[in-house]
């Protein structure tokens, strides 16, 4: 499978839970509530799990996983985390994660 087709799993299985697909900077991204909370990055999926939780220590513990450098210029974003394609059978486990992440952010603001 392509990561294209990986995502595409990960979109049907979060669908119920307000999850949809859209686009970030023209690359396909998970929503909820007009929040994105995983993008797609060349062939790998970068995840917003949130600097130190415990998924976010996690993913950076796995092979070639390192935080987010949208730029490039060596300022990487502290809570989100690229995973590789290698480790595609994570993907889902992350992108849950995410959005509990995401969650938690979006019920402490309502507070």
């Amino acid at each position: 499978m392509t990561p294209d087709e990986h995502f595409d799993d990960i979109v049907d299985d979060l669908v119920p839970e307000g999850v949809h697909a859209s686009k970030m900077f023209g690359s396909r991204a998970l929503k909820l509530d007009r929040k994105v909370f995983a993008v797609v990055h060349s062939d790998d999926m970068v995840f917003r799990l949130g600097a130190g939780t415990p998924a976010h220590a996690d993913a950076l513990e796995l092979a070639g996983a390192e935080l987010f450098d949208p730029s490039g210029m060596q300022r990487p974003t502290k809570g989100w985390v690229v995973v590789p394609v290698d480790h595609v059978d994570r993907w889902p486990e992350f992108a849950r994660a995410a959005l509990g992440h995401l969650r938690g952010e979006l019920a402490a603001n309502r507070r």
